[in-house]
């Protein structure tokens, strides 16, 4: 398939009533057609990797044919120079996440990304530094625990943060951290005790999300933490 059939069969699958649904979750792209993801991951997978056109769906600027070009991308081929004209495009969360973690986790250059995205100005280039985080803290599972205390400074600092969508991906981050083990979560609950002492909105609401979360029986169950 090439673009101008895809963009044709996404145009099928389009609904009106997913746009508003989308809307609701404050999914607001420039552009969009209203097909879910799961359509998307099975046209993703029916077109397999190919690099060159996932630069051609990105081109088009349409919410779809950038989530798909985040799904059928070669991570391998991407460099930081499409990186940083990816990231400048991302317009809302879903975007901004879904690329982060279709494609962004596997290249080579995710963790100098991280370090360099988390301390940006643009809001969405901000929050793909920590939805980076968060999303290689789920899938990632052979980083040793040293390197996720040095990703700490970079939650305190994005605690400063108060722009919603970037206090929302801190608090992301540092949960996702808290759940891969026993250890992580003692110190991701020590930096969100250290955030609640900052006593700002931002700050409140991620110490809150992290240690409901990281203390809730759920977690506590999965990570083999007694009562």
């Amino acid at each position: 398939m090439n673009a101008r059939e895809i963009v044709q069969a996404l145009s099928v699958l389009s609904s009106e009533e997913r746009l508003h649904g989308m809307k609701r979750f404050g999914i607001t792209p420039r552009k969009a057609l209203g097909v879910s993801l799961p359509e998307l991951r099975k046209m993703a997978r029916r077109i397999g990797t190919d690099h060159r056109l996932a630069q051609e769906l990105w081109d088009l600027q349409i919410r779809e044919t950038m989530l798909l070009a985040s799904m059928v991308d070669n991570p391998r081929l991407v460099t930081e120079n499409q990186m940083e004209s990816w990231v400048v495009d991302f317009d809302n969360w879903e975007t901004c996440d879904q690329v982060c973690g279709n494609l962004f986790i596997y290249t080579d250059h995710v963790y100098r990304k991280i370090f360099d995205f988390a301390v940006r100005d643009g809001e969405f280039v901000k929050r793909a530094g920590f939805a980076m985080i968060a999303e290689l803290a789920f899938h990632e599972k052979h980083l040793a625990d040293e390197w996720w205390e040095n990703i700490f400074p970079l939650l305190l600092n994005g605690a400063q943060e108060e722009r919603r969508m970037v206090k929302k991906a801190v608090s992301w981050a540092l949960r996702q951290i808290g759940k891969r083990n026993a250890f992580l979560r003692s110190k991701a609950l020590e930096i969100a005790h250290q955030m609640k002492q900052m006593n700002s909105g931002a700050s409140s609401f991620i110490a809150g999300e992290t240690i409901r979360e990281l203390n809730s029986d759920r977690v506590r169950k999965r990570l083999g933490i007694g009562s």
